[in-house]
């Protein structure tokens, strides 16, 4: 029974790193339609949240101090990073440091001031990939890893 019981955990937490690899994906696509890269979007919408934190918080420190100034090479990173991610978890290739990736874009999301109760299973899917080797039981990390054993980024 306990063998069948981790097979159906590892085939859900395998499809919610899927789906999950799907989310950036998507997202990562419409930061480049919306050209987040490119444009001052992201300032925008730091700015606007801006308005709606209260002035004495944190996420208003980091946005003044940090965000707001650097607003471009965070729309790069946080695009690049969400593709990166989703690549990397959809097809199971370097899946922990896409992991890793994710955790500390949504991080930065929280710290901006989007912090909510729909983050937590962002976060606890995110810790679960960094902690299970599911790039080992569904994707290239399998491959790779018997191909470059001494590789820590394929296990």
């Amino acid at each position: 029974m306990s063998k069948l019981i981790h097979i159906i955990l590892g085939f859900l937490l395998v499809t919610f790193r899927l789906l999950f690899g799907l989310f950036w994906l998507l997202a990562g696509i419409n930061k480049v339609n919306d050209q987040w890269m490119t444009s001052p979007i992201l300032e925008n919408i730091f700015l606007q949240r801006l308005t709606e934190l209260p002035p004495d918080s944190f996420a208003v420190f980091y946005l003044t101090n940090f965000a707001i100034p650097f607003y471009q090479p965070i729309g790069w990173f946080i695009t690049i990073g969400e593709i990166y991610s989703a690549i990397g978890l959809l097809i199971g290739l370097t899946t922990r440091s896409s992991a890793l990736v994710s955790l500390f874009i949504l991080f930065n999301f929280a710290i901006g001031g989007y912090y909510d109760a729909s983050l937590l299973p962002f976060f606890i899917l995110v810790l679960l990939f960094i902690k299970y080797p599911t790039g080992q039981w569904f994707g290239l990390d399998a491959i790779l890893s018997r191909r470059f054993p001494n590789y820590r980024i394929f296990r």
